[in-house]
């Protein structure tokens, strides 16, 4: 990977996800060339960046890149530009099944290519305290680690509703708390699920509680909601020790206040965040760094990976009742 000049970044994908990476790798000073079916030439008139006809031109024309699209279609698309011989960041999930995840951390090695998933709640102040308490031993050994997150149900994409695309709220947002518990309290060797699913005049609701026991004696508690449109977006946790308690209400911790022009429209969708430690800008800022210089990063693709098949586990014991060990 070149270190000098601006990086080269192919950003797939003009939805609204690529609201929250365009501006960012922008700022980031890449040179950003923009490819999706639809709603390119709009996402670069309203950012930035260049817009191209096809894939195949994104791919000869760039060093990185950018994975923005849909769940299901994160595999196929991740596999051409490591076929490239190209380093890659992708949203999260690093891909839909188990099988696809593994078969991209395959090639990346045997094509000696970067790759990392972009799971940004990593970069949010209030887990990266969490995380730094735990490592520094303030906690003691992890007992019970709780995590809450709800959001409105997404509905501006049909694919959300359907879960062999989406995999559903499990997959698509609780994953990032699943990956926090394990980041946390280690590796998970069995999931235990519940979902529930309502459809309702307008859109579905959708809710689940997974539970996780950890190598480490750990046991976490994730619980996720889609619902309303009128839902606000919240988070939070509370992990207990043998030394002490955190906890965090992303409801009542708010400690800024911003009256600023927003980069993306949120809407009940992702959380509010402080414009001076934007975790959409800090994940993308520490991935790139990694990608070009070869820092180590806070997110692998073997912790992608891990939590694709925690979800995917947590999953299938929603729909058979059981619980699923974990090797």
């Amino acid at each position: 990977m070149k270190e000098n000049g601006p990086p080269r970044v192919g950003l797939i994908g003009a939805g609204f996800i690529s609201t929250f990476h365009l501006p960012h790798l922008l700022r980031l000073g890449a040179d950003v060339l923009v490819y999706a079916q639809h709603g390119a030439d709009a996402l670069v008139g309203r950012y930035g960046g260049t817009a191209v006809g096809s894939l195949d031109e994104l791919l000869d024309r760039v060093e990185i890149v950018d994975v923005a699209t849909p769940t299901h279609t994160h595999h196929p698309f991740t596999r051409q530009a490591l076929e490239r011989g190209l380093d890659v960041i992708s949203e999260k999930p690093l891909a839909r099944t188990d099988a696809q995840a593994a078969d991209l951390l395959d090639l990346a090695a045997a094509n000696r290519c970067r790759l990392y998933p972009a799971h940004v709640v990593r970069y949010f102040p209030a887990y990266v305290r969490l995380h730094q308490a735990v490592r520094a031993g303030m906690l003691g050994d992890l007992a019970v680690l709780r995590f809450h997150r709800s959001g409105a149900f997404p509905a501006r994409s049909a694919w959300f509703a359907d879960p062999a695309l989406s995999g559903g709220v499990i997959l698509d947002q609780m994953i990032h708390d699943l990956d926090i518990a394990r980041w946390l309290a280690g590796e998970v060797t069995a999931v235990s699920a519940v979902r529930n699913r309502r459809d309702g005049a307008t859109h579905p609701v959708e809710a689940a509680h997974v539970l996780l026991s950890h190598a480490s004696g750990a046991i976490t508690q994730v619980s996720g909601v889609w619902g309303p449109a009128h839902l606000r977006f919240t988070t939070g946790y509370h992990v207990a020790g043998t030394s002490g308690v955190l906890e965090h209400d992303s409801a009542a911790e708010q400690s800024y206040a911003a009256d600023l022009p927003r980069t993306s429209a949120g809407g009940g969708l992702v959380p509010d965040t402080d414009p001076a430690e934007d975790p959409y800008f800090l994940v993308l800022e520490d991935l790139m760094g990694a990608v070009r210089n070869g820092s180590p990063a806070r997110t692998t693709a073997a912790d992608g990976a891990a939590a694709v098949r925690i979800a995917n586990a947590a999953i299938r014991s929603a729909e058979s009742g059981q619980p699923v060990q974990l090797a």
